[in-house]
């Protein structure tokens, strides 16, 4: 059958889900466009909305997915660890219910689930990004391994991103090496935290080049970001820039400060 040719065997789609149940069938309705199959899909949801929740038990019905719900909302950290622990197979493939999947995922996909059989010391392979990580070594097949450099004359406060909640394949004993999600906290500080996991604990990762051709993060009006960005940062007035410039500065030392003494 043509679908095997897309059964990515080994691999659980993990998704995490909050209010935005529309959202998550645009999702799963275009994985199956694709032909995509994976060993299992796991939804862990953030105590939704009845009506996102009724949402969700249909789509269970119709997908086949594995819900992992919780009375009370705790947070993305606490979002993401439940619906990870859910996981049973070797990898997982973890997306935000607000991403879609572009028709060169397929094959590129591929490439990184055989980088990451191949290479036992590969912890993560991303897919997407806002910008692009800032000291990439080539790889291959359009993938770089990023390279973590923690001398201040490498003055992109960006390396610090080297882990992103944005769509990646993991291996699954992902926990084991760089421990759980902090809970209880700002989504932008959990991410953070497990960005200086990952750099103390050594991780190692690869980057897509074309970071903005394998999924696109779309928010519609019904459903729109759950993430609120403060306006200055995207000015571009002559005095937020300057403002800007010596806050990215000042973030670079904190940041450094803050990975020396993370344990």
């Amino acid at each position: 059958m043509s679908v095997a040719s897309n059964h990515f065997s080994g691999v659980t789609l993990l998704i995490t889900h909050y209010n935005r149940s529309g959202s998550l069938e645009r999702l799963l309705k275009t994985f199956q466009s694709l032909r995509c199959v994976f060993d299992e899909i796991v939804v862990s949801d953030d105590a939704s909305k009845p009506e996102h929740r009724e949402a969700l038990e249909v789509l269970k019905e119709q997908y086949g997915f594995t819900l992992v719900s919780t009375p009370k909302n705790k947070g993305l950290g606490n979002n993401i660890n439940k619906g990870q622990v859910a996981v049973k197979s070797p990898y997982t493939l973890y997306v935000q219910e607000d991403f879609v999947p572009k028709p060169a995922f397929v094959t590129h996909f591929k490439d990184a689930l055989a980088y990451m059989k191949a290479d036992v010391e590969l912890d993560i392979v991303r897919f997407y990004a806002y910008f692009a990580y800032p000291y990439l070594k080539p790889y291959g097949k359009g993938y770089s391994l990023m390279e973590f450099k923690p001398w201040l004359w490498n003055a992109d406060h960006l390396k610090f991103y080297y882990y992103s909640d944005h769509p990646h394949l993991r291996r699954s004993t992902f926990f084991d090496k760089f421990g759980k999600y902090q809970e209880g906290i700002q989504s932008d500080r959990t991410e953070f935290l497990m960005c200086l996991s990952f750099i103390k604990k050594k991780g190692k990762g690869l980057f897509f080049n074309e970071f903005t051709t394998l999924f696109d993060q779309k928010n519609t009006g019904d459903e729109p970001s759950t993430i609120q960005r403060s306006s200055w940062r995207e000015s571009t007035n002559p005095f937020f820039l300057a403002v800007r410039w010596f806050y990215l500065k000042f973030r670079l030392l904190k940041n450094t400060f803050e990975l020396a003494t993370f344990k």
